[in-house]
C-alpha cells in the first residue's frame, strides 16, 4: 500500500486551495457540478465499464458500443436530462461510437445548410433517433482537398431528381464515422451538376439503408473500412466506405439555405451568405480544442500520479529509492504538458466566446472579424492537437515499461487521439491556411487597414521589427510584457520575412509553394503567440484566491518559456533575444519547476478525473498501482487457462522432440 501513502503525503505539500483549482478548470460551480454528477453516473453503471475494451476482439466491441449507446439514449429518457446533461454523460462513457458524428456532424449540417423547411422536415426525425445520420465527405482518393471530390450529383428535369453516382473508385466515399454499418442517412457532399454545367460542392440528405431492415437500398455499397490502429480504441467505431450507382434523390433533398436548384433545372444562389458557413466551421474546430485540452490532461494526471508513486534508483544505506517525479528529467518533460493542458483549457474557453461573437456578427451581416476567426480557429485545432498527440505518447515513455500495458489507459488513448490530426482539415493543411492570411495582413499593413482580433498586433509592427528584449536576469522573464512582446516580436519578423521571401518568387503561388515550409513555422508562432496571450490574460483577470493564482501564474510561465526553450533557434535568427538571454530561459524554468513541483499531484487532481474515466491502473486516485496491475494481468483472456490453447497440437510436439523433418 505504500503507493497510497506517496499520493496522500504528495496531496498534504499542495499550497493552494485544489476545490478552487477545480472551478478554475472546470469554468464554473455548475460545470463542475454538472461534471461530478455525470461522470459519478456513468461510473457506477455496470453496462459502461471499459476496462475489458483492449480484450475484445473487433465484433465484440463493436456490439458493445451498441449497447452502450442504446442503454445511454434509455437513461437519458429515464432521468429526463438536458440537452447540456445527455452530451456530458456522453463524453464520460468515453467510447467513439456512431452518435458522435449523428451529433456532432449531421444535425449540425442540417442546422446550418438546411433551408427552415428543411430543417422541420428532418430535425426531429434526428432528434428522436428515428433516422440516424453520417457526415459523407471525405473520399478514397480526396480529404482536405474538398473541390477535388469526385461524387457527383446530376439533376434529371424529367423526374425532377438528382442522381448520385460514383463514377470512379477513388470516388467511393472514405472514412465518414458512423458510416460502416449503422447510419440510415448521410449528408452527401458531391458535385452538383445541372443543364450540363458543374456548379461545385454541395451538400444532399441522402437515404442509405432501409427502415425497416436496415439493409443498404438499392444501388449503394455500403461496409466497414477495416481494423485500425490500436486494440480498443478507434475501433469501436464504424468508420465506413460508400458507392452509388446512379441513386435517385428527390430534388428537395439537396441542402438548400445558401443555392438551390428549381423545378427547371436553373441553379439559384439564395440571398443568404455563404460566410454563415463558417460560423459552423468555427464551432466544430473550438469543440476540438476543448477535446485537446481533456486528452492531454488526461494523460499528464496519469503519468504524474504514477511517478509520484513509481520509486527508481537514488537508494543509499538502505533508504528508499527516490520518486520519478523527483528527477529533473522527469520534470523537464512532464510539467510542460500539464501546463500545455491548462492552457489549451484556456484558450478553449477564449474560443467558446469567440465563436459567439462570430455567430452575432454573422447574423448581423457583418463579416469584417470572419477571416481572422476562421484563420485563428484553424491554426489554434493544428497546434493543439499535435502537441496533443506528441504529449500523450510523452506521457506513455514517462510511464516507462508499465505505460507501454493497456492497463496503463495511454496507448488507447493515444490510439483514439491521434486521428484529430487528420479529421477536419490535415494540421499541415490547416497552418498553411493560417500562413495565407498572415501574408495577406502583412501586406495590407501599407494600406492602412487596421489588423483586429489576434493579429492586432501586428498593427505595432514598427516598434516590433526594431524592439530589442531588455531580460537581464533569469527573474526578468517572470514579467509577462516582457514574455509577450518576445513572441510578438518573433512571429512578426518570421511572418514578414517569409512575406519579403514569397515576393522575390517569379509568382506569388511558386513563392507559397517553394516557401511552404517557412511558412508553417511563421504559422506555429503566430498560434502560440495566440496561447500564451490568452493565458497571459486568464491569469491577470483571474479572480481566484492567492494560491491558485501562484499556481497559474507558474503554470503560465512554464508553458511560455518551455517554448520559448524549445524554438530557441527562431528568436535567436530573428534578433528577438540573445544567446545569453536565452540561457536565462533556461535558468528561470528550473527554478519554475522547483516551485511547480510539490503541487504537481495536487495541479492534476484538479481536472476531477475519475477513475472509470481515467482508465488506468498507473494513474489509480489512490495510488495502489502494484496490486491493481497485478490483478490486471490475470484477467487477460490468454490466463483463463494454465495450458495453452494450441499446446497439443503445436507446443507438445516441440517440446518432446516429435516434430517430423523433412527429408531434402
Amino acid at each position: 500500500m505504500e503507493g497510497v501513502d506517496h499520493l496522500a503525503h504528495e496531496r498534504k505539500t499542495a499550497q493552494f486551495d485544489v476545490e478552487a483549482m477545480k472551478v478554475v478548470w472546470a469554468g464554473s460551480k455548475h460545470e463542475l457540478d454538472l461534471s461530478d454528477r455525470m461522470a459519478r453516473l456513468v461510473a457506477s453503471d455496470p453496462v459502461f465499464r471499459k476496462d475489458n475494451r483492449t480484450m475484445l476482439d473487433r465484433k465484440e466491441l463493436f456490439k458493445n458500443t451498441l449497447k452502450k449507446a442504446a442503454h445511454a439514449w434509455k437513461r437519458m429518457h429515464e432521468l429526463r436530462l438536458t440537452e447540456e446533461e445527455a452530451g456530458k454523460m456522453r463524453f464520460f462513457i468515453d467510447e467513439p461510437a456512431y452518435v458522435d458524428l449523428h451529433w456532432g456532424m449531421f444535425v449540425p449540417a442540417i442546422k446550418g445548410q438546411g433551408t427552415e423547411e428543411q430543417q422541420k422536415k428532418w430535425l426531429p426525425l434526428a432528434y428522436k433517433m428515428q433516422i440516424i445520420g453520417c457526415y459523407a465527405q471525405t473520399e478514397l482518393g480526396h480529404g482536405s482537398n474538398v473541390q477535388g471530390l469526385e461524387t457527383t450529383a446530376t439533376f434529371d428535369p424529367n423526374t425532377d431528381e438528382f442522381i448520385i453516382h460514383s463514377p470512379t473508385l477513388t470516388s467511393s466515399k472514405w472514412w465518414p464515422g458512423g458510416l460502416g454499418k449503422v447510419s440510415t442517412h448521410a449528408v452527401v457532399y458531391a458535385r452538383l451538376i445541372t443543364d450540363g454545367k458543374d456548379y461545385g460542392i454541395h451538400g444532399f440528405i441522402v437515404q442509405l439503408r432501409s427502415l425497416d431492415d436496415h439493409s443498404p437500398l438499392p444501388g449503394i455499397t455500403v461496409g466497414d473500412i477495416g481494423d485500425k490502429f490500436g486494440s480498443g480504441a478507434y475501433n469501436s467505431m464504424d468508420n465506413g466506405v460508400l458507392r452509388f450507382d446512379h441513386v435517385r434523390i428527390p430534388r428537395d433533398q439537396l441542402l438548400m439555405r445558401l443555392s438551390q436548384v428549381t423545378r427547371e433545372g436553373k441553379y439559384v444562389q439564395s440571398d443568404v451568405p455563404r460566410q454563415l458557413l463558417y460560423g459552423t466551421m468555427v464551432f466544430v474546430r473550438q469543440t476540438i480544442v476543448a477535446d485537446a485540452s481533456r486528452a492531454l490532461s488526461r494523460a499528464s494526471c496519469i503519468a504524474t500520479r504514477y511517478s509520484a508513486v513509481r520509486r527508481q534508483f537514488g537508494a543509499q544505506d538502505g533508504g528508499p529509492e527516490t520518486a520519478v517525479l523527483d528527477y529533473k528529467t522527469q520534470q523537464n518533460r512532464l510539467f510542460p504538458l500539464i501546463a500545455s493542458a491548462y492552457a489549451f483549457r484556456f484558450v478553449g474557453e477564449w474560443l467558446k466566446s469567440l465563436y459567439t461573437d462570430v455567430t452575432q456578427r454573422l447574423q448581423a451581416n457583418d463579416f469584417s472579424t470572419l477571416a481572422e476567426a476562421h484563420a485563428c480557429t484553424a491554426g489554434l485545432k493544428s497546434l493543439t492537437t499535435s502537441v496533443t498527440a506528441d504529449g500523450i505518447e510523452e506521457c506513455r515513455k514517462l510511464c516507462g515499461g508499465h505505460g507501454y500495458l493497456s492497463s496503463s489507459g495511454l496507448p488507447e488513448l493515444f490510439a483514439v487521439y491521434i486521428p484529430a490530426c487528420t479529421y477536419e482539415g490535415d494540421n499541415v493543411v490547416l497552418l498553411l491556411q493560417v500562413a495565407r492570411f498572415l501574408m495577406k495582413t502583412v501586406s495590407q499593413l501599407t494600406t492602412g487597414k487596421k489588423p483586429v482580433g489576434t493579429t492586432a498586433y501586428m498593427g505595432n509592427i514598427e516598434h516590433l521589427m526594431q524592439c530589442r528584449c531588455a531580460v537581464k536576469t533569469a527573474d526578468d522573464w517572470l514579467n509577462p510584457c516582457a514574455i509577450q512582446e518576445a513572441f510578438e516580436a518573433r512571429a512578426v519578423r518570421m511572418a514578414v520575412n517569409c512575406a519579403q521571401n514569397v515576393s522575390k518568387a517569379p509568382s506569388q503561388e511558386e513563392g507559397f509553394f517553394s516557401l511552404s515550409a517557412d511558412l508553417v513555422e511563421a504559422a506555429v508562432a503566430h498560434c502560440q503567440l495566440i496561447v500564451v496571450t490568452k493565458f497571459i490574460e486568464k491569469v491577470q483577470r483571474g479572480n481566484v484566491g492567492d494560491g491558485v493564482k501562484e499556481q497559474l501564474q507558474v503554470l503560465c510561465n512554464i508553458y511560455a518559456l518551455n517554448l520559448l526553450h524549445k524554438h530557441l533557434g527562431d528568436f535567436l535568427v530573428t534578433g528577438t533575444i540573445t544567446p545569453k538571454q536565452g540561457a536565462l530561459v533556461s535558468e528561470q524554468l528550473r527554478s519554475l519547476y522547483s516551485k511547480l513541483r510539490p503541487n504537481a499531484v495536487a495541479l492534476v487532481d484538479a481536472f476531477n478525473y475519475t477513475d472509470h474515466y481515467l482508465g488506468s491502473v498507473l494513474g489509480r486516485y489512490d495510488g495502489n498501482v502494484y496490486p491493481a496491475l497485478y490483478e490486471q494481468a490475470w484477467k487477460d483472456p490468454l490466463n483463463e487457462s494454465d495450458v495453452p490453447d494450441g499446446y497439443a497440437e503445436y507446443l507438445r510436439p516441440v517440446l518432446k522432440q516429435q516434430v517430423r523433418l523433412a527429408r531434402l
